[in-house]
C-alpha cells in the first residue's frame, strides 16, 4: 500500500511527535508498505534547525528502500510565543502545499495526517480528495484547546476561528484517530461521528526500553553516587510542562543529601530553569540522549517525574510516559483524579495534585523511603507496558486499520486478538 504521511516534524528528533512519526513509517515500510513522508528539516525541541538540514529549501531523501522523505522549509522562532507559533505553523502549510499536491500524481492509497499542526489539515484533506485517496487525521494533542487552556494564546476571535478550522476538518476525514481514550471522546463532542473514530495510543519498544540496573557511568558523570535517589524528569521543556515545580520542589528537599532531581531535555525554558536552579546542589541538568543511550538514561531514575499544568491532562498524553512504564520505574504524575493519566499510573506510581510543591515533595520523600513500594510500583508499570503499550501489538493494529479503511469488506475476520488502536 502507498502511504502519503504529512508530519511537520519527523526523525531524526528524539523526542515528542517526531519521534513517533519516524518510528511509524519505518515501521511501515517494514511491513511491505511504501512511505512517502512530507515534513520539516528537524529543529524540535531546541527550536534550531539541525546542522545538514535548510530551513530555507526544499531536500528529498530516501534513507532506505521503500521511504522517501520530503523536507520542505519552515521559519522556526527563536521563541515560540502565540503569534509566532501560528507563523511558524502557517509556513511549513504553504510550503508544503506545491509538494503535496505534486504527490497526487503518486497516487497514494492514504493521505495520513498528524496534527499538530492542524493548518495541514486542509492540506492533507485535498491531497486525499484528488488523488482518490482515504484522508486520516492522527491528533497527537488537542492543539487548540491546550494553547488558549494553558495561556500559550488568547482572544475569543482566534480561538473561535481556530476551533471552526477544526471542526471542519474532522468531520471530512475519513478516519480520525488519537492517543488516549479521554481524547477520544473529546472528538465525538466536537462532531466527529464514531465509526469514523479510532484509538491509536503512542507505543513503546518493550525489547529496547527494558528494566536494568543503573549505570554507575551515567550516574558518575552527574556526580551521583550510587546510594542516592534519582528523580528523573526527561523530554521537552516546555511551558506546558509546568517545569518550574520541579526546581521549587528541589529547592524544599534541598536538605535531603539522598534525593537528587535531574532534569534531561532541551527547549526554550531550559535557560530559565537553570537560572531559578542556581545554588541548587541536589538538582542536575543534562542535554537529550541519543537513541542508543536512552534506556541506560531511563534506568538510571529510581523515581520518573511527569509534571504538567492544571488541566493539560485532559487534553495531551505525554509521549515520555511510555518509556517510563516500560522502564519499570514508579512515576509521580500530576494529574487531577479522573484524568487518563492519573488511570494510566495509578498502581503504577503515585497522582499528586498539579502544580503543587508540597505534593511532589510529599511524593518523592515517601518513594525514597520505601524500596518495596518503588519495586511494585515498577513492576506494575512493566507490566502495563508489555500488555498495552507494545509496539509490535499496536502497529499491527495499525496496519490491519489502514487496510480495512481502503477496503471495508477486507480482513473480516482477525486470525488471533487485537487490541483496538
Amino acid at each position: 500500500m502507498r502511504i502519503l504521511l504529512l508530519s511537520l516534524n519527523f526523525a531524526p528528533e528524539l523526542t515528542g511527535i517526531g519521534k513517533y512519526s519516524g518510528e511509524m513509517a519505518e515501521r511501515l515500510v517494514a511491513r511491505g508498505h511504501e512511505v512517502t513522508v512530507v515534513c520539516a528539516p528537524p529543529y524540535y525541541p531546541q527550536w534550531k534547525v539541525h546542522k545538514d538540514y535548510s530551513a530555507t529549501g526544499y531536500q528529498v531523501e530516501r534513507p532506505k528502500p521503500g521511504l522517501t522523505v520530503h523536507r520542505c522549509p519552515v521559519w522556526v522562532p527563536g521563541r515560540a510565543s502565540g503569534a509566532k507559533r501560528l507563523l511558524h505553523l502557517a509556513s511549513f502549510a504553504l510550503s508544503c502545499l506545491p509538494v503535496m499536491l505534486w504527490l497526487v500524481l503518486w497516487r497514494p492509497a492514504v493521505v495520513f495526517v498528524v496534527a499538530p499542526a492542524l493548518f495541514c489539515t486542509p492540506v492533507g484533506w485535498l491531497t486525499a480528495r484528488l488523488s482518490g485517496a482515504k484522508a486520516w487525521l492522527h491528533i497527537q494533542d488537542l492543539e487548540v484547546d491546550a494553547a488558549f487552556e494553558l495561556g500559550l494564546m488568547t482572544g475569543k476571535m482566534p480561538r473561535r476561528v481556530l476551533l471552526a478550522i477544526e471542526r471542519w476538518a474532522m468531520r471530512r476525514f475519513d478516519k480520525v484517530s488519537t492517543i488516549s481514550r479521554r481524547m477520544l471522546r473529546k472528538l465525538a463532542a466536537k462532531g466527529v461521528q464514531l465509526e469514523k473514530a479510532e484509538m491509536f495510543p503512542n507505543w513503546v519498544d518493550v525489547e529496547l526500553i527494558r528494566p536494568v540496573d543503573a549505570s554507575p557511568e551515567m550516574r558518575a558523570s552527574l556526580n551521583i553516587g550510587p546510594e542516592q535517589i534519582v528523580c528523573l524528569f526527561s523530554g521537552t521543556m516546555n511551558r506546558k510542562q509546568g517545569l518550574p515545580v520541579l526546581i521549587e520542589t528541589a529547592r524544599q528537599l534541598r536538605d535531603r543529601s539522598d534525593v537528587v532531581i535531574v532534569i534531561c531535555g532541551n527547549g526554550e525554558l531550559r535557560p530559565p530553569l537553570e537560572e531559578q536552579a542556581a545554588g541548587l546542589d541536589n538538582v542536575r541538568f543534562m542535554d537529550l540522549q541519543p537513541a542508543a543511550q536512552l534506556n541506560a538514561l531511563l534506568n538510571m531514575a529510581d523515581i520518573h517525574l511527569l509534571p504538567q499544568l492544571r488541566g493539560a491532562a485532559e487534553l495531551v498524553m505525554p509521549s515520555k510516559l511510555t518509556g517510563m512504564l516500560a522502564s519499570g520505574r514508579p512515576v509521580v504524575a500530576a494529574a487531577d483524579p479522573g484524568t487518563e493519566i492519573a488511570s494510566i499510573v495509578s498502581g503504577r506510581g503515585l497522582i499528586i495534585e498539579p502544580e503543587s510543591v508540597d505534593a511532589f515533595a510529599a511524593a518523592i520523600t515517601q518513594l525514597a523511603a520505601d524500596p518495596a513500594l518503588r519495586r511494585d510500583y515498577g513492576a506494575a508499570a512493566r507490566s502495563y507496558a508489555e500488555r498495552v503499550l507494545d509496539c509490535d501489538g499496536v502497529m499491527n493494529s495499525l496496519d490491519l486499520k489502514l487496510q480495512q479503511v481502503c477496503d471495508p469488506m477486507s480482513l473480516p475476520l482477525a486470525t488471533g486478538p487485537q487490541r483496538s488502536l
